[in-house]
């Protein structure tokens, strides 16, 4: 596959960490606590994971995330729905915003 984005880099994650190495500990360590069993369940953390990777557009995420929701139980129609929810919050405030527009350009016309 020809990309920008390599795919087999997503297993290079770790090799972030070879020049601040004190930084990527503390990454890593926040990042599993986050993704650990709490108040939501490790799959409902991956189904949000998934959403907001789609939101941010990350290819490495959306990989990891649909693998991720997919060994913890998820189907197909559960991370659908998650990405148009993802899709929904970020059209509207996509939308909203064009409320800003609207209020500047009625106060250049003026």
């Amino acid at each position: 596959m020809n990309s920008y984005y390599d795919p087999a880099d997503l297993g290079k994650f770790s090799e972030i960490g070879k020049e601040a190495p004190h930084l990527a500990t503390k990454f890593f360590d926040y990042y599993q606590a986050v993704f650990s069993e709490g108040e939501l369940t490790e799959r409902e953390k991956a189904l949000i994971a998934l959403a907001v990777a789609h939101s941010v557009q990350c290819p490495y995420c959306i990989d990891a995330y649909t693998q991720s929701c997919l060994e913890k139980g998820s189907n197909l129609a559960e991370m659908t729905e998650a990405v148009h929810v993802a899709n929904a919050i970020r059209g509207g405030a996509s939308l909203v915003h064009g409320i800003q527009m609207r209020k500047v350009a009625e106060k250049l016309s003026q």
